[in-house]
């Protein structure tokens, strides 16, 4: 469509005579065309004479603008190297002149013009560096390097950085490059005299856009945001770059990243570059030491440049000043890189788009992002306007009242309103922006009551945390907040001793006390989780990363169940590169819903049931999302597996689906050859060999100490034979063992297996196998009088640790289980829980109703003990050490109003237990057919 068709707006000319000069060159345009031509000449003297330059060619583009575009472009790509000076000039003027016009007419929206702007940009640097690689290697100056290599100028790339990256280059913009090389592509013996080529490139590259010449110049360029530009040559090797990033990169160069993009070269190249700085740019946790870094290079701009002072339009810097187009976007890169690390959807180049992903995610209100979107779209109206004028790289606004008459005429309205506007705007932008960047002063310390020891607090100062002026000076801000809530607790002294703990044990402290200055409802939980469970707490001082899932995440949202949560943990070990940091990412994300389960059963959001039933979800996702990775980096080697797969078993009181917060997982490994003997792989193994090995691959890919901890213990010691038999065990093998050689326990054992992991196809027919031992004929008296001896012997190898021993000792959670277990095997019962069980001996007459009662009751107090003793300490549970916290939780979750009542009930249902399995197991009982 014709310009004419769709201009909206027109300036209005500052100098009605030299619009009307400028109509002269264009007789035959429409009235509303020859409106925008005066406007325009008439306010902007570079724009008329562009206009007198390209007064041929002007009439055919406006015929339609985006051909026109497309037009230039095509010019530029055909250009013949000795006409590049000339040419890429001229390209220049046609796409300054066009974007202009459509940019004043409002043809054209304003990512319409910057993208054409940086389009520009970007082909005019890939044929300026292809002609002076092209220069080099004709000269036979780059080692190695023929023609074949001038379409991706030998390896050489140039990042566009800032707003070129990300689309955004303005009306008289600079054009900021980082130039580097691919020296893979080369012999390590070339490799200085390849540098010294390419460097050669570089500069006549620069050269050919930069110098000024008769017919202007194409692009001003930057080659400063190189690594260390004072002391690097302008072109550098990519593995010099990427260590240097890796080592001494600041928190402003992964912000000038985010915008990085790869524009001109070896495209290729450069991509890959680019994703090797991804964890330098993306940090895996959310980073709010970002926010005071962001701050103090805002002050050093405002002290470099002078910006700093009281708001005044006149002279003002529309880029960097109070309220201008810098603020904006570090605001937005800012929040992108503390969150971005985490979420892939907001690594946004352009600012308006991050703006939006921001605010889809939650990151900040939906207002704030329509109100700097709206700014920021009229501050660079602005910006173009004043570059507009003599195309000169500009931010300033007028200086004088002539100069905002001029300004008005471009922007289509009066003197009065554009200062009321541009004042309104400025000053909304800098109220938006400077309370998320400027911290604030300490608040005074409260005054610190004798319930809390003073040798805690002078002794805070000697922690690793402390370490760096940074952190002090955080937490001198933080302390008097924390010390607040820490009196504001039913128990000051016992939670300042839980703090103490928490802040002892944290191995640094920046991020963490950033984390919680930006997020003061995350002082609460840390009060709340210190004054309640110590042994969470310390958790947390060794894994502070996991508040990211609090503020990060939906932690208060519905439990997702194992299926969701495999596939959420799929889809992020996939996007990890490697083996090793695939590990650790299921270890990081395994860590997070951990925490969120036990901060949710402290706070009562959640059961014991429910919690131990989402710790075993939990276990079954990453090992059924961690079992084809350790299978597919096993076979890279040794080939797929041999047969029909393997499948992993859970047993105990993970294959009855509830396990506590420091659960070992106990595990068989099973697999079906299907007869075949070797796999096929780089180094092939026999069938047993390969699945012994692959097994023990996989219990080091759950238990090994990583850099971020371990995931689980396992324990194979269920599987065939125990120690003695092998680590995985073959499906015939396990069926013959089972049917004739398993001791009673072993059945009993099998009442609870599941399968949680690997081949569905050998899991069903493992379920077929435990489905025929369990509906075996059992030899009634030696069942039972079996059971009897393992009770004993479980007595005389351990007594109960007190009362509060929930697990060990008659009556309590083993006793019960051996017995639940019993009644399954003799009645034929195919679920695998410990409640329906116990459920379905009732109806069989194993036990009665009033005998399954009362193990029921016993099960479930034990369990609530068991579970919250889990989550408080690591020792044997002690009400009177747990602190005050720990005690309320230990009553809301069993439902009695003192220690001593839960007592006296525990002790009341452990024995009427213990009496029930004593008189079921010294009775007879016949089972009889269920249909």
């Amino acid at each position: 469509m014709s310009f004419a068709a769709r201009l909206t707006r027109s300036p209005r000319p500052f100098d009605p005579d030299r619009g009307a000069e400028a109509l002269t060159l264009f007789p035959d345009f429409a009235p509303e065309v020859t409106e925008v031509i005066a406007g325009t000449a008439g306010c902007s003297p570079y724009l008329k004479r562009l206009m007198e330059k390209e007064a041929a060619w002007l009439p055919e583009a406006l015929d339609d603008p985006e051909q026109a575009l497309e037009g230039v472009f095509d010019d530029i790509r055909a250009m013949a190297p000795d006409n590049l000076a000339a040419g890429l000039r001229q390209a220049k003027r046609r796409v300054a002149l066009l974007t202009a016009l459509c940019d004043l007419a409002g043809v054209w929206q304003l990512e319409d013009v910057t993208g054409a702007l940086s389009r520009l940009a970007d082909l005019a640097c890939d044929v300026a560096m292809k002609s002076a690689v092209a220069a080099e290697i004709k000269r036979k100056k780059l080692p190695g390097a023929t023609e074949d290599d001038i379409p991706t100028a030998a390896g050489l790339v140039a990042l566009s950085m800032g707003k070129g990256g990300a689309f955004e280059l303005n009306y008289s913009s600079d054009i900021d490059l980082i130039c580097l090389f691919d020296e893979t592509r080369y012999d390590p013996d070339d490799y200085f005299e390849v540098r010294a080529s390419l460097i050669r490139a570089t500069r006549k590259m620069s050269s050919l856009l930069n110098d000024v010449t008769a017919d202007g110049y194409v692009f001003r360029t930057d080659l400063r945001l190189r690594p260390d530009p004072s002391v690097t040559p302008v072109c550098m090797a990519m593995a010099a770059a990427e260590a240097y990033y890796e080592s001494v990169g600041r928190t402003w160069e992964r912000a000038a990243y985010i915008k990085a993009r790869a524009a001109a070269g070896d495209i290729a190249a450069g991509e890959r570059f680019l994703e090797s700085l991804r964890p330098f740019v993306w940090r895996k946790h959310l980073d709010f030491a970002a926010i005071q870094d962001a701050h103090d290079m805002r002050l050093r701009i405002r002290e470099h440049k002078g910006t700093g002072r009281k708001l005044s339009l006149f002279d003002h810097n529309m880029k960097l000043g109070q309220g201008g187009i810098r603020e904006i976007e570090f605001f937005t890169q800012t929040r992108q890189l503390i969150a971005g690390g985490r979420d892939p959807e907001l690594r946004m180049r352009a600012t308006v788009p991050g703006l939006a992903a921001l605010a889809s995610k939650g990151w900040i209100p939906e207002d704030a992002a329509e109100t700097l979107t709206r700014h920021y779209r009229y501050h660079r109206e602005v910006e173009h306007r004043l570059q507009m004028i003599n195309d000169a790289q500009t931010h300033q606004l007028p200086k004088s009242d002539e100069g905002f008459d001029r300004l008005a005429c471009f922007m289509g309205t009066d003197t009065d309103a554009l200062k009321a506007e541009l004042t309104a705007r400025l000053e909304e932008v800098h109220e938006v922006t400077e309370g998320f960047f400027a911290p604030g002063t300490a608040a005074p310390e409260p005054e610190v009551g004798e319930e809390l020891d003073s040798e805690i607090l002078q002794r805070w100062q000697s922690y690793p945390a402390m370490r760096s002026e940074r952190a002090v000076e955080i937490f001198k801000r933080l302390r008097p907040e924390l010390l607040r809530r820490v009196q504001a607790t039913s128990k000051p002294a016992e939670t300042l001793h839980a703090l103490d703990g928490f802040l002892s044990g944290l191995p640094a402290g920046v991020q963490v006390f950033s984390l919680l200055e930006a997020n003061p409802q995350l002082v609460d939980l840390l009060i709340d989780i210190a004054g309640t469970s110590p042994a969470l707490s310390a958790h947390l001082s060794r894994n502070a990363s996991v508040f990211d899932a609090v503020i990060g995440g939906a932690f208060f949202a519905d439990w997702p169940g194992a299926q969701a949560l495999t596939q959420e943990l799929s889809a992020r070990l996939a996007d990890e590169p490697d083996y090793e940091r695939k590990l650790d990412m299921a270890r990081r994300w395994a860590k997070e819903w951990h925490f969120r389960i036990g901060v949710h059963h402290l706070r009562g959001l959640t059961d014991a049931d429910r919690a131990s039933r989402e710790y075993a979800d939990l276990a079954q996702a990453a090992l059924a999302a961690l079992w084809p990775v350790v299978v597919e980096n096993f076979a890279e080697k040794h080939g797929d597996q041999p047969g029909r797969g393997a499948m992993l078993l859970g047993m105990g009181s993970l294959g009855a689906g509830r396990i506590n917060a420091v659960s070992d997982l106990d595990l068989i490994v099973i697999y079906d050859s299907a007869g075949v003997d070797y796999s096929e792989g780089r180094r092939p193994l026999a069938t047993r060999a390969y699945y012994a090995r692959l097994t023990q691959a996989m219990v080091t890919s759950v238990t090994a100490l990583m850099a971020e901890g371990r995931l689980y213990e396992i324990d194979l010691r269920l599987r065939p034979s125990g120690t003695q038999g092998p680590v995985a065990v073959s499906l015939g093998a396990f069926r013959e063992y089972q049917k004739t050689q398993a001791w009673t326990w072993e059945h009993l054992a099998l009442t609870r297996a599941r399968p949680v992991a690997g081949e569905s196809v050998v899991a069903g027919e493992v379920l077929d196998v435990r489905a025929e031992v369990l509906a075996m004929p059992q030899d009634v008296p030696k069942l039972l009088q079996d059971v009897a001896d393992m009770r004993q012997r479980i007595a005389d190898a351990k007594s109960p640790n007190g009362i509060w021993d929930a697990k060990i000792g008659p009556g309590r959670l083993q006793d019960i289980e051996l017995l639940a277990q019993t009644g399954a095997l003799l009645t034929s019962f195919d679920g695998h829980t410990i409640h329906g069980a116990i459920a379905h001996s009732a109806r069989c007459g194993f036990l009665s109703e009033p005998e399954a009662d009362v193990l029921i009751r016993a099960y479930d107090l034990c369990w609530q003990v068991q579970l919250v003793s889990k989550l408080l300490t690591t020792k044997p549970l002690d009400p009177g050490a747990v602190g005050e916290g720990g005690r309320q939780m230990l009553l809301r979750e069993t439902g009695f109003d003192s220690i001593d009542a839960l007592s006296d009930a525990l002790s009341q249902a452990v024995s009427a237990a213990e009496e029930v399995v004593k008189n079921v197991l010294a009775r007879d009982f016949t089972p009889e057919v269920q249909e």
